[in-house]
C-alpha cells in the first residue's frame, strides 16, 4: 500500500522514551483488558471498514473547513488525494485494533504526526495541496467524531452491552493516545 510504512526503516523515530510512553499509556488508562477489547473490535470491524470510512468521509466532505485539507493546488477536493488517504485510513482502523504498542508502533505514530505538519504533509502522496498542514485544533477535535461514530459499528455483531462498552472505551483510549502522540511534532519538545 503506497505510503504505509509501519515498521519500515524510513519511518521517523519517536523522541519519546519508553518510560515516557509507558506513563502516557497509564495516563489514558490503557491496560491489558483494553488490548483484549481492541482485538475483539478488530474482529467486529474487519468487514465493516469501508462502511466506517463512508461515514467518516461523509462527515469530512460535509464540512468545507475539513475537506479543505484534502484539496489540490486549486483549493478543490482532490479525489486522487482522498482515495490515497482512504486506503491508509482503513489500514489505520485495523492497526488501531491490532496495535502492539511497541517501538515500531510508537515510531509510526510519530511519522503520522509529522504527516499532518508542514514537514511531511502532501509528500507521501506527492500531492500539491492548498493546505500545507492540518491545524492541530482539528486533529484533536476529530477524536470526537472518530470515537462517537464507531460505536454503532461495534454493536452490529451481537455482542453483549458490556462487550460493546468495553470495545468502545478501549477505542476511545487508543484514539486519545494516538492523537496525543500525533500532536508531538506540533509543539516544542519542552512542552510535550
Amino acid at each position: 500500500m503506497p505510503g504505509y510504512t509501519l515498521g519500515k526503516p524510513e519511518v521517523a523515530s519517536s523522541p519519546l522514551s519508553d518510560g515516557e510512553f509507558s506513563l502516557l499509556k497509564q495516563t489514558v488508562l490503557l491496560g491489558d483488558e483494553d488490548i483484549r477489547y481492541l482485538r475483539m473490535a478488530g474482529e467486529v470491524l474487519d468487514d465493516q471498514v469501508e462502511d466506517v470510512l463512508d461515514v467518516w468521509y461523509g462527515f469530512v466532505g460535509s464540512h468545507a473547513h475539513l475537506v479543505h485539507y484534502f484539496s489540490g493546488a486549486d483549493g478543490k477536493p482532490s479525489a486522487e488525494y482522498l482515495n490515497a488517504v482512504r486506503r491508509r485510513f482503513g489500514q489505520w482502523i485495523r492497526d488501531t485494533c491490532a496495535a502492539r504498542y511497541d517501538r515500531p508502533w510508537l515510531n509510526y505514530q510519530h511519522e503520522i504526526g509529522l504527516r499532518h505538519t508542514s514537514a511531511k504533509k502532501n509528500k507521501t502522496d506527492g500531492i500539491s495541496s492548498a493546505a500545507q498542514s492540518i491545524h492541530l485544533r482539528y486533529l484533536i477535535a476529530f477524536i470526537v467524531p472518530i470515537t462517537a461514530t464507531i460505536r454503532p459499528f461495534l454493536g452490529k455483531k451481537g455482542h453483549s452491552p458490556n462487550d460493546i462498552e468495553g470495545m468502545h472505551a478501549a477505542w476511545f483510549k487508543s484514539i486519545t493516545l494516538q492523537v496525543t502522540l500525533w500532536s508531538m511534532p506540533f509543539v516544542a519538545p519542552s512542552s510535550f
